[in-house]
Parts: structure tokens; sequence; C-alpha cells
């Protein structure tokens, strides 16, 4: 391990660090996130699915940082990423299980609020599949073309404001990639399962594990990279 990694990982671990030894700090989160949810999305994904990025950038050039990647600009985007994923939780989470009532699941939507069961496990399953199937495309896609426009434009916040342009960047992405990996391979065989995972937490801690996710959503965009480079 060389000694960025050291650095790294430190400063990662100190950062998580006082939510875990003080109940004073933990129950802080707990409150402010149960009062301003959204404002919460943000900041978590802001700075897990970002660090995510960074750990990716790593991966790919073996740097933490490189000029005209756009750390900032990737975590303000991240941010508000985070807000219509936020959204797509409380509507999905919301929506299917009165969908499955409708298709004459009993107690689907009681399942939510008790104990592990399998309905429960079958309502979770459910509401990841179909956010993930629905939303999280759009999402990656997003992500990638804002990514692209990042880069672009030199990894700078000035540059960030530009105006995106999307059908250029849409019509040049790797959709071979994009297709084939991102969407066939990692929304069935990893995300799916992971936010079947996150629906059967209790709800103050769904976006947090879901931003933990991003961490290594980071790592899974580092080997699409690669894989766009051959």
């Amino acid at each position: 391990m060389k000694k960025q990694d050291i650095i790294f990982w430190l400063g990662f671990v100190l950062l998580f660090l006082p939510f875990f030894v003080s109940q004073t700090v933990f129950d802080f989160y707990i409150d402010f996130n149960k009062e301003h949810g959204m404002i919460t999305s943000f900041i978590k994904f802001a700075i897990l699915a970002t660090i995510g990025e960074v750990i990716g950038l790593r991966i790919r050039t073996g740097n933490y940082y490189q000029k005209g990647f756009g750390v900032i600009p990737r975590a303000i985007v991240w941010g508000f990423l985070g807000l219509t994923i936020k959204l797509a939780f409380v509507i999905f989470a919301t929506g299917t299980p009165i969908f499955l009532s409708y298709l004459g699941v009993e107690g689907a939507i009681e399942a939510m609020k008790q104990p592990f069961t399998v309905t429960k496990l079958l309502v979770a399953f459910c509401i990841s599949a179909f956010m993930n199937l629905i939303y999280a495309p759009v999402m990656m896609t997003l992500h990638k073309i804002t990514d692209t426009h990042i880069v672009d434009n030199g990894g700078t916040v000035v540059g960030l404001l530009r105006p995106i342009k999307f059908s250029n960047i849409f019509v040049n992405l790797n959709w071979d990639v994009q297709w084939n990996f991102v969407f066939k391979k990692t929304i069935p065989f990893f995300w799916i399962p992971a936010h079947t995972i996150t629906f059967l937490l209790p709800p103050d801690f769904q976006v947090l594990f879901a931003a933990v996710l991003g961490i290594v959503l980071g790592v899974l965009l580092a080997i699409a990279s690669l894989k766009s480079a051959k």
C-alpha cells in the first residue's frame, strides 16, 4: 500500500469515526435526517458517491487526483442526483406496496412496517426492481453525460455551469459498455439485490446505505471506463 493510500483511507476512517464513537453525533444525524431528508441526501451523495469516483480514478490511473477530473463539480452533480434518488426512494417505496396490493398480494403495505417476513422481502425486492428498471437507467445515463461534460470543460465549476451539449454527448456515449455492462450486468446482478437490502433497512438508514453503495458505484464506473478504453 502506497503513502497516498494510507492517507486516503485514514481520512476516510476519520470522516466516519465520530458517528461510531459519539452517541451525540449519531443522534444529531438521526434527528437532522428526519427533519431535513432532502438536505442530508444531497450531502451524503455529494460526499460518498464522489469518494467512490475518486477510488475509481485510483483504479484507472493509480492516483486519487488528476487535473481536469473535477472533484468539486462531480460532488455538486452527485448532490443533485442524490435529491432525485431520494425522490425515487419515496415514490417507489410508497407506490410499489400499493401496486402489489392492487395485484392481490395480501399484506404488502403492512409488511414494510413489520419485522422481517417473506412478504417484506418480496415487497423490498419489487421496490428495488421497479426503481432500478425504471429510474436507474435514466439516472445512470444522465450521470454519464454530466461526467463527460465536466471532463470536456476542464473539470472546473465554471465549466460545469456551461450549457451541456446533451445531443452530442448522448450520441457519442459508448453504448456497448453502457448497455452490455452498466445496464445488463450491474442492474440485475448488483443494484437490484443491493437495494433489496436497502429497503429492508429502517427508513432513516436507507438513503445512507444507498449513498455508501455510491462508493461501489465509483468502482463499477472505473471498470466500465476501462472497458470503454479497450
